[in-house]
Protein backbone atom coordinates (compact mmCIF):
# COMPACT_ATOMS: atom_id res chain seq x y z
CA UNK A 1 0.00 0.00 0.00
CA UNK A 2 1.44 3.36 -0.97
CA UNK A 3 1.86 6.31 1.39
CA UNK A 4 -1.08 8.28 -0.04
CA UNK A 5 -3.49 5.39 0.48
CA UNK A 6 -2.14 4.92 4.03
CA UNK A 7 -2.85 8.62 4.73
CA UNK A 8 -6.38 8.23 3.34
CA UNK A 9 -6.98 5.20 5.56
CA UNK A 10 -5.63 7.06 8.60
CA UNK A 11 -7.83 10.10 7.88
CA UNK A 12 -10.91 7.85 7.60
CA UNK A 13 -10.06 5.97 10.80
CA UNK A 14 -9.45 2.66 9.06
CA UNK A 15 -7.30 0.45 11.31
CA UNK A 16 -3.63 0.15 10.31
CA UNK A 17 -3.99 -3.65 10.24
CA UNK A 18 -6.98 -3.56 7.86
CA UNK A 19 -5.19 -5.40 5.06
CA UNK A 20 -4.29 -8.40 7.21
CA UNK A 21 -7.44 -8.41 9.35
CA UNK A 22 -9.89 -8.08 6.45
CA UNK A 23 -8.11 -10.60 4.22
CA UNK A 24 -9.20 -8.44 1.28
CA UNK A 25 -6.76 -8.01 -1.59
CA UNK A 26 -5.19 -4.68 -2.47
CA UNK A 27 -6.55 -3.93 -5.95
CA UNK A 28 -4.77 -2.46 -8.95
CA UNK A 29 -6.62 0.09 -11.04
CA UNK A 30 -6.95 -1.36 -14.55
CA UNK A 31 -5.91 0.53 -17.66
CA UNK A 32 -8.41 -1.16 -19.98
CA UNK A 33 -11.77 0.11 -18.72
CA UNK A 34 -14.57 0.18 -21.29
CA UNK A 35 -18.17 1.36 -21.17
CA UNK A 36 -20.89 -1.12 -20.27
CA UNK A 37 -23.69 1.44 -20.58
CA UNK A 38 -25.55 3.07 -17.74
CA UNK A 39 -26.63 1.72 -14.38
CA UNK A 40 -30.20 1.85 -13.05
CA UNK A 41 -29.61 5.47 -12.01
CA UNK A 42 -28.46 6.55 -15.48
CA UNK A 43 -24.79 6.84 -14.47
CA UNK A 44 -22.21 5.62 -17.03
CA UNK A 45 -20.48 2.45 -15.86
CA UNK A 46 -17.20 0.81 -16.88
CA UNK A 47 -15.45 -2.52 -16.47
CA UNK A 48 -12.22 -4.11 -17.64
CA UNK A 49 -12.61 -5.11 -21.28
CA UNK A 50 -12.47 -8.86 -20.60
CA UNK A 51 -14.98 -8.58 -17.73
CA UNK A 52 -17.26 -6.32 -19.81
CA UNK A 53 -17.33 -8.93 -22.57
CA UNK A 54 -18.20 -11.66 -20.06
CA UNK A 55 -20.88 -9.42 -18.49
CA UNK A 56 -22.42 -8.82 -21.91
CA UNK A 57 -22.57 -12.57 -22.59
CA UNK A 58 -24.02 -13.26 -19.15
CA UNK A 59 -26.65 -10.51 -19.42
CA UNK A 60 -27.65 -11.80 -22.86
CA UNK A 61 -27.77 -15.38 -21.60
CA UNK A 62 -30.08 -14.33 -18.79
CA UNK A 63 -32.22 -12.27 -21.16
CA UNK A 64 -32.55 -15.24 -23.52
CA UNK A 65 -34.18 -17.07 -20.61
CA UNK A 66 -36.49 -14.17 -19.72
CA UNK A 67 -34.34 -12.89 -16.84
CA UNK A 68 -33.57 -9.18 -16.63
CA UNK A 69 -30.41 -8.39 -14.66
CA UNK A 70 -29.56 -4.73 -14.14
CA UNK A 71 -26.35 -2.98 -13.07
CA UNK A 72 -26.34 -0.91 -9.88
CA UNK A 73 -22.58 -0.27 -9.83
CA UNK A 74 -19.42 -1.42 -11.61
CA UNK A 75 -15.92 0.14 -11.53
CA UNK A 76 -15.21 2.50 -8.63
CA UNK A 77 -12.04 4.54 -8.19
CA UNK A 78 -10.21 4.94 -4.89
CA UNK A 79 -11.59 8.50 -4.72
CA UNK A 80 -15.16 7.27 -5.22
CA UNK A 81 -14.72 4.59 -2.55
CA UNK A 82 -13.28 7.22 -0.21
CA UNK A 83 -16.29 9.49 -0.78
CA UNK A 84 -18.70 6.62 0.00
CA UNK A 85 -17.05 6.09 3.37
CA UNK A 86 -16.86 9.84 4.07
CA UNK A 87 -20.62 10.18 3.49
CA UNK A 88 -21.36 7.33 5.89
CA UNK A 89 -19.06 8.80 8.52
CA UNK A 90 -20.77 12.19 8.12
CA UNK A 91 -24.08 10.42 8.82
CA UNK A 92 -22.65 9.34 12.17
CA UNK A 93 -21.89 5.73 11.32
CA UNK A 94 -18.85 4.10 12.91
CA UNK A 95 -15.96 3.02 10.70
CA UNK A 96 -16.05 -0.52 12.15
CA UNK A 97 -19.69 -0.86 11.03
CA UNK A 98 -19.04 0.74 7.64
CA UNK A 99 -16.20 -1.67 6.87
CA UNK A 100 -18.59 -4.65 7.14
CA UNK A 101 -20.48 -3.22 4.14
CA UNK A 102 -17.99 -1.08 2.22
CA UNK A 103 -14.40 -2.11 1.50
CA UNK A 104 -11.68 0.35 2.39
CA UNK A 105 -10.30 2.43 -0.49
CA UNK A 106 -7.85 0.32 -2.47
CA UNK A 107 -9.47 -2.96 -1.40
CA UNK A 108 -12.82 -2.89 -3.20
CA UNK A 109 -13.29 -5.46 -5.95
CA UNK A 110 -15.04 -2.65 -7.80
CA UNK A 111 -11.65 -0.95 -8.21
CA UNK A 112 -10.44 -4.02 -10.13
CA UNK A 113 -12.95 -3.27 -12.88
CA UNK A 114 -14.30 -6.81 -12.57
CA UNK A 115 -17.08 -6.43 -9.98
CA UNK A 116 -20.74 -5.68 -10.47
CA UNK A 117 -23.53 -4.90 -8.06
CA UNK A 118 -26.67 -6.27 -9.70
CA UNK A 119 -30.40 -6.08 -9.20
CA UNK A 120 -33.62 -6.79 -11.04
CA UNK A 121 -36.91 -5.01 -11.41
CA UNK A 122 -38.29 -7.06 -8.53
CA UNK A 123 -35.82 -5.99 -5.84
CA UNK A 124 -34.56 -2.84 -4.21
CA UNK A 125 -30.92 -2.29 -5.12
CA UNK A 126 -28.27 -3.45 -2.66
CA UNK A 127 -30.74 -5.29 -0.45
CA UNK A 128 -30.68 -8.89 0.68
CA UNK A 129 -34.14 -9.38 -0.82
CA UNK A 130 -32.37 -9.71 -4.19
CA UNK A 131 -31.73 -13.36 -3.25
CA UNK A 132 -35.48 -14.02 -3.63
CA UNK A 133 -35.55 -12.95 -7.28
CA UNK A 134 -35.43 -15.08 -10.39
CA UNK A 135 -32.37 -13.05 -11.40
CA UNK A 136 -30.42 -14.18 -8.31
CA UNK A 137 -31.54 -17.77 -8.78
CA UNK A 138 -30.41 -17.64 -12.41
CA UNK A 139 -27.05 -16.12 -11.42
CA UNK A 140 -26.53 -18.79 -8.76
CA UNK A 141 -27.04 -21.52 -11.37
CA UNK A 142 -25.30 -19.87 -14.34
CA UNK A 143 -22.87 -17.06 -13.45
CA UNK A 144 -19.88 -19.38 -13.12
CA UNK A 145 -20.29 -20.42 -16.77
CA UNK A 146 -19.47 -16.80 -17.64
CA UNK A 147 -16.60 -16.51 -15.14
CA UNK A 148 -18.52 -14.69 -12.37
CA UNK A 149 -18.77 -15.69 -8.71
CA UNK A 150 -20.63 -14.42 -5.66
CA UNK A 151 -17.93 -12.62 -3.67
CA UNK A 152 -19.61 -12.34 -0.29
CA UNK A 153 -21.82 -15.32 0.51
CA UNK A 154 -23.18 -15.82 4.01
CA UNK A 155 -20.41 -16.43 6.52
CA UNK A 156 -17.64 -15.35 4.13
CA UNK A 157 -14.07 -15.27 5.37
CA UNK A 158 -13.83 -11.49 4.90
CA UNK A 159 -16.45 -10.69 7.58
CA UNK A 160 -18.33 -8.66 4.99
CA UNK A 161 -22.11 -8.78 5.20
CA UNK A 162 -23.93 -11.17 2.88
CA UNK A 163 -24.19 -9.42 -0.49
CA UNK A 164 -26.28 -11.46 -2.93
CA UNK A 165 -26.00 -8.58 -5.40
CA UNK A 166 -22.17 -8.46 -5.61
CA UNK A 167 -20.66 -10.59 -8.39
CA UNK A 168 -17.09 -10.53 -9.64
CA UNK A 169 -15.45 -11.78 -12.82
CA UNK A 170 -12.48 -14.03 -12.19
CA UNK A 171 -9.67 -13.06 -14.56
CA UNK A 172 -7.62 -16.11 -15.50
CA UNK A 173 -4.55 -16.16 -17.69
CA UNK A 174 -4.53 -12.39 -18.25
Amino acid sequence: MDAELRRTHHRLGIPANYESSSRLVLQVTPNDLVSIGCDIFGRPQRMRAIAAEAWSRMRDGASDQGIDVKVVSAYRSIDYQTSLIERLLEQGQLIEEILTRVAAPGFSEHQSGCALDLTSEHAAPLEEEFEQTDAFKWLTRNASQFGFYLSYPRGNRFDVIYEPWHWCYRVTGH
